[in-house]
Order: C-alpha cells, then structure tokens, then sequence
C-alpha cells in the first residue's frame, strides 16, 4: 500500500510562489507515476501536472508555464513549483500515485494524498 501526504500549502498574494510536497511511504516510490490534481468548491477535480518513473511530463493547459512538477526519487517525494500564482488557482491541492501513468492522468490513480490548501488573494 501507498500513502501520500501533502504539505507546502498556504495563503499568498497574487503574483507570489509556493512549493508544495508530496511524500510517499509504503512502497518503492521510483516505481509509481504521479500527479498533482486539484479542487475548488463547487468544480470538479482536475489534473495539474503529471510525472512517469522515468520523468516524463505533462501539463495541463492552463498552467500557462508558470508551475513545476519535479520528482526526488532518493527522498520518495514529488513537488509542484508554483510560480505567478492568480486567484484563480485557489484550490485544494492533491496528490496521487499509480503505476500506471494512464491512470493518473484519468483521474482514477490506486492512491489519493488528503490535500492541501493553497490560497491566493487579490
């Protein structure tokens, strides 16, 4: 089994950074693939940025270049860098973890983190 535990989250200005972490135990994190998904109220989940175990990468679109998605294989972590952050990324923010990477980007990963809070203000 996989546990995924999230932290980094916060409230920040529009315009201002945070990283956040995903740390995982309970298996060989080099293994899985990852993702950042994320949730506001009242809007469905959505995928923020994806990772493979050979580091492959992917995006969502409105990410526009302004966030990171990196992986620590040595630590058995995973990070979004998030950069030039607008209110509208006001979300909680999760992290998931499958062997397969197909089954992050569906939305439907065997392992879910419990989320983390990130906060923009005008």
């Amino acid at each position: 089994q996989v546990q995924l535990v999230e932290s980094g989250g916060g409230l920040v200005q529009a315009g201002g950074s945070l990283r956040l972490s995903c740390a995982a135990s309970g298996s060989i994190f080099s293994r899985n693939s990852m993702g950042w998904y994320r949730q506001a109220p009242g809007k469905q989940r959505e995928l923020v940025a994806a990772i493979t175990s050979a580091g492959r990468i992917n995006y969502a679109d409105f990410v526009k270049g302004r966030f990171t998605i990196s992986r620590d294989n040595a630590k058995n972590t995973m990070y979004l860098q998030m950069n030039s952050l607008k209110p509208e990324d006001t979300a909680v923010y999760y992290c998931a973890a499958d062997f397969l990477i197909a089954a992050v980007l569906r939305g439907t990963p065997g392992y879910w983190g419990q989320g983390t809070q990130v906060t923009v203000s005008s």
